[in-house]
């Protein structure tokens, strides 16, 4: 049943490659390929990041609405770009080498991450929700060290800041790309062999001792794989709100069943469907151009308001 499932949505998915790849196109392979594939490449990439960096984190979490983003990896991201353009200037950040700019900002936000969750989240469960208010108010204290610095720098250097603000689905920097790949393949995989103690980690703390898996191992393993996946995926294509929330929730309905081997993928190829696909329709149908991100950070709020109030009832 669920291989079905997983086998029409791997359809789907390479329905909406093609798309991708032809629609629109008025010149030979020999440049529609080296032009689009690397796009394409970037796109399926981060889906799977975001996606699977979602049902980690709602794994050690133990709740659904809980994305890694709510931790304020967005704002550090930002903060972290206009404190540059802050310090040497908006050309000059233009100016750098791009794999260096990623370098730098992936380290950070891991380094960030890891120092933030490892602290906050292996003592005991119980700490989740005093995680949850560090990461709300870390957020705002980015986010208004981001606006005290906006207000201090020259109003023609705004433009990068509001550039680097949202998702850039639409302008990826291929150059970055063999790096990005070989960093989220390497998670990607260790998230795969972890499959099957992920489903014993769900069941919570006591529950793993009592089945032999150790829980402060297998939350920090989580925890580094959830750090390099959104750091590199922000750092890559810029702040991803609500794509995993959308993704999770997807998925967990395609395929009810707790087992992460029927999970992970379903997440992964719904969320390389909807930016793949999104994508196509939005550059090569509707001739819009309009963010792909605005749109899914609209059906986001929505969804996110609906599992809230489902997860009211009694």
């Amino acid at each position: 049943m669920h291989a079905r499932t997983l086998a029409l949505l791997a359809g789907v998915l390479a329905l909406c490659c093609l798309g991708y790849l032809t629609l629109g196109a008025r010149a030979g392979w020999d440049f529609i390929l080296p032009f689009r594939a690397p796009k394409l490449a970037a796109l399926l990439l981060v889906g799977a990041s975001v996606s699977t960096a979602t049902v980690l984190f709602q794994t050690i979490t133990n709740n659904r609405l809980l994305t890694p983003a709510i931790m304020g990896f967005d704002w550090l991201y930002v903060l972290l770009i206009t404190a540059t353009v802050y310090m040497i200037g908006g050309f000059a950040l233009a100016d750098l080498p791009p794999l260096l700019v990623f370098g730098l900002t992936s380290l950070i936000m891991v380094a960030a991450s890891l120092l933030l969750f490892g602290t906050l989240l292996l003592e005991t469960r119980q700490d989740l929700i005093r995680m949850i208010l560090t990461g709300v108010i870390l957020s705002g204290l980015f986010r208004a060290g981001n606006g005290l610095l906006q207000r201090m720098i020259d109003p023609n250097e705004f433009s990068v800041i509001q550039v680097a603000s949202y998702a850039r689905f639409n302008a990826i920097d291929t150059d970055i790309l063999p790096v990005a790949a070989l960093l989220t393949l390497l998670a990607l995989a260790a998230a795969w062999q972890m499959r099957h103690r992920l489903d014993v980690l769900s069941l919570g703390r006591d529950a793993a001792i009592n089945l032999g898996e150790d829980p402060r191992r297998g939350y920090l393993q989580v925890l580094v794989v959830v750090a390099v996946l959104v750091s590199v995926s922000t750092a890559f294509v810029g702040p991803v709100v609500f794509l995993g929330l959308i993704v999770a929730a997807i998925a967990h309905v395609l395929t009810p069943v707790p087992y992460h081997a029927v999970l992970l993928p379903c997440a992964a190829l719904v969320s390389m469907i909807t930016l793949v696909g999104g994508q196509t329709i939005l550059e090569r149908v509707l001739q819009l151009s309009t963010p792909l991100s605005v749109i899914v950070d609209v059906v986001g709020g929505a969804v996110f308001i609906l599992l809230l109030l489902g997860s009211l009832r009694p």
